[in-house]
């Protein structure tokens, strides 16, 4: 099968939209390609993390291990209601300082974006607002002037705790009005001025795009969102359209599947029933802000997307052009009382946890890596590594594209590129519907500088390929003609020599690297066991490291004044130039140091790290289970308090330890059933519904978790549920001869620093 792509130029000259405050950072600047940052092209990596919903004692932590992904930018809802319960009475203290919070980031050298509402979303009860204003006899999210007073009111209180961090030198770059709204232009621009009032300026103003959303002329960047599956449709509903198309590379950037089924609770009321999907705005680059970098678990649908799910979209986008690839959510968190949840009691169509925000994020609300850390981690050291030569690449497609979102035989693939030099993108993963291998494709690239047929013939791609190969690079002055592995970065090795780091995409198809002109040279690296190849071309010399599969996913690449690449597989960052590693036994952290990988020694902060088994006796022992506790719109509804009370089996814990310093209490719980409780004193602090995955619980996050006070409380699943599940826990849920209830094991893990 030969697939083809000719090489597209820009199709419009490059121009600058004004939509900043004037007196905002100069080093930040948008034009209709790409953000720039001190002059120089930038394809930002953002990542959303809810200060509200972490522990303060964790923020330093998170935001370590998010750079360490290579998270260049920090997201962050300002939620309403968790600051101001009460008309007058706000709180900006605890895990509510907002500005500590944003001076934490800038001392890591971490640009912050402020989504300051005032609706967010974020499944959080009345979208953010308090219920004072949610109650309030007036026409929300409008210009209405009632409404318009007591957001001001709160854009006081929120512009004097963030007024002294805009500055021109200050770490706030941008600024997020709202969210999903999508027929009030006017309220838009009129919420933009009152926080210019309020002193909450940034060189970028943004606002969601997606949905047809009318944005008001050219005075907020327009974002975009890609979520491969989502809570946001019925239980019985098949795996639908609106997720599918983002596995798939296209110039298209509009999902009016996002956020449709809030719109009617969530709106003033006028907007239409059927949003119509709109073509980006030219002024702008593409750009996105809610990648799903994961998924939250409502009642009724249950969704966990794994890591080559969530790396299979972001790598679709980035190969379509995208210019900022931001992710929601990509640290997890709790929410920091009860019953501020999105339910169905205040009228939103979805039920979700307590106090649950986990969201399968790349980091947990226990501050675990997922699965999907890895991959995204390697495709932003790639940006870090090739970010400023990318923003010069426009998209360009092959003339065969899939017919529908049902073909499985055509490739899907693009190229970014400028010239004879840039880089294809290949995805032929998906969930749900698997793809077959493809054992024969010639992949050709027309130029500028001639034709590129990487591994000079058909190569197969393996069902699960997701990669992004190089060709025409020069690399220390040597021509790379083409590889077939995915780039990760580019190091300088000793003498100032360049090595140039690829990954092997599967077992099955070794790494091919051409080197050289017109006469290449084909180098050949197990994908296995990976190596290292040494490249000359006249008195040039570069190095080629291959990753092999193993190696790859636990390859760290760490920016700084030298670029570093360490292997781990537990989760490590450099905190003030020192490598540091969180894990509950003595780590293995090897780091590349120019003649080989190099065993680091490490020591440990505390004495006490490990892991051991924790006692569960039953002590009540639950009632048989409903098949339904309510439904609204269709939609089952979650069980109360009192349900769960009367029908959950109920664990005493064993000795889960007490808090002491240098060393972290993780309660690990594999279970089955629909719902647990974590309870101290009889007092619930954590929840979880069951969607077949263990859950963690950072227990010294919690007052009162110690010793022998905490009980388990689990609510077996009726086996006629209306709830949707993954696919191996609904085998479970099959496979158990009633309701399901079962608790697997118990673990206390407790961690250490390692440094």
């Amino acid at each position: 099968m030969i697939t083809r792509t000719r090489v597209q130029a820009w199709d419009a000259p490059e121009t600058m939209p004004g939509m900043a405050d004037p007196g905002a950072d100069p080093r930040i600047a948008v034009t209709s390609r790409c953000v720039s940052r001190d002059g120089r092209g930038w394809i930002p990596a953002s990542g959303e993390i809810h200060y509200s919903r972490v522990d303060r004692e964790r923020w330093r932590e998170r935001l370590l291990l998010m750079r360490a992904g290579g998270i260049d930018v920090i997201s962050t809802y300002v939620i309403w209601i968790h600051h101001e319960t009460e008309r007058g009475e706000s709180s900006f203290s605890g895990n509510l300082d907002i500005a500590a919070f944003v001076e934490l980031c800038a001392e890591l050298d971490l640009p912050v974006i402020v989504r300051i509402g005032p609706w967010v979303h974020g499944e959080v009860r009345n979208g953010g607002l308090p219920d004072w204003v949610q109650g309030a006899n007036v026409r929300h999210r409008t210009n209405d002037p009632d409404y318009l007073a007591m957001v001001r009111e709160w854009f006081a209180k929120l512009g004097a705790e963030l007024s002294p961090l805009c500055t021109a030198t200050g770490s706030i770059i941008g600024i997020q009005i709202e969210n999903e709204l999508y027929d009030q232009p006017e309220h838009l621009r009129t919420l933009k001025q009152m926080a210019i009032e309020s002193g909450m300026t940034a060189p970028i103003y943004t606002a969601t795009a997606w949905g047809g959303a009318d944005l008001p002329g050219n005075e907020f960047v327009p974002l975009y969102s890609g979520y491969g599956d989502g809570f946001w449709t019925d239980a019985a509903a098949p795996w639908d359209a609106t997720f599918r198309q983002h596995f798939f590379f296209s110039d298209q950037w509009d999902d009016p599947g996002v956020g449709a089924d809030v719109r009617d609770v969530a709106h003033s009321g006028v907007a239409p029933d059927v949003i119509a999907t709109l073509p980006r705005n030219e002024a702008f680059p593409p750009a996105t802000c809610e990648l799903g970098g994961g998924m939250a678990t409502t009642y009724h649908r249950r969704v966990v997307p794994s890591g080559a799910d969530i790396a299979a979209v972001t790598n679709a986008k980035l190969g379509s052009g995208s210019m900022w690839q931001g992710y929601y959510m990509y640290a997890g968190g709790m929410n920091p009382a009860a019953n501020l949840q999105e339910s169905h009691s205040t009228a939103y169509p979805n039920d979700l946890p307590q106090f649950d925000y986990d969201f399968h994020a790349a980091l947990g609300s226990a501050g675990d890596l997922a699965s999907s850390h890895a991959p995204l981690r390697q495709q932003h050291a790639f940006l870090a590594a090739f970010g400023e030569q990318l923003t010069d690449m426009p998209a360009s497609f092959p003339d065969q594209l899939p017919a529908d979102l049902d073909d499985a035989t055509t490739p899907r693939w693009a190229v970014r590129a400028h010239g004879g030099r840039g880089f294809i993108f290949i995805n032929w993963h998906q969930p749900h519907i698997p793809l077959p291998d493809l054992p024969d494709v010639e992949f050709v690239v027309e130029t500028s500088a001639g034709a590129v047929t990487p591994g000079d013939g058909e190569i197969a791609i393996a069902a699960g390929t997701i990669a992004r190969w190089p060709f025409g690079l020069e690399v220390g002055g040597v021509p790379i003609r083409w590889a077939t592995g995915s780039v990760l970065t580019l190091l300088d090795e000793n003498d100032d020599d360049a090595m140039l780091v690829l990954m092997a995409d599967g077992r099955d198809r070794d790494v091919l690297i051409a080197t050289g002109g017109t006469t290449s040279t084909v180098h050949r690296v197990d994908a296995e066991r990976g190596g290292r190849i040494v490249i000359e071309d006249g008195d040039s010399r570069a190095a080629v490291l291959v990753l092999g599969v193993q190696d790859a996913a636990r390859a760290w690449v760490f920016e700084g004044a030298t670029r570093r690449l360490v292997l781990s597989d537990e989760p490590v960052w450099i905190d003030q130039e020192q490598i540091v590693c969180r894990s509950a036994k003595l780590p293995r952290v090897r780091e590349w140091l120019g003649d080989g990988w190099h065993d680091l020694s490490l020591e440990a902060d505390a004495i006490g790290a490990g892991e051991r088994g924790v006692s569960a006796t039953v002590v009540a022992g639950g009632r048989k289970p409903r098949a339904t506790y309510g439904a609204y719109n269709g939609r089952a509804s979650a069980p109360g308090a009192s349900s769960i009370a009367e029908g959950a089996r109920v664990f005493q814990l064993g000795d889960v330890g007490l808090e002491q310093p240098g060393l972290r209490r993780v309660l690990r719980v594999s279970w089955a059933g629909d719902i647990a409780e974590l309870a101290v004193d009889g007092v619930v602090v954590a929840d979880r519904f069951w969607d077949g995955t263990p859950w963690s619980v950072d227990l010294d996050s919690l007052a009162g978790a110690e010793g022998s006070d905490v009980t388990l409380r689990v609510l077996a699943l009726h086996p006629g549920a209306s709830v949707r599940l993954p696919a191996r826990a609904e085998d479970r849920r099959r496979s158990s001869s009633g309701a399901l209830l079962a608790l697997d094991s118990v673990v206390l893990a407790t961690s250490t620093l390692w440094s």
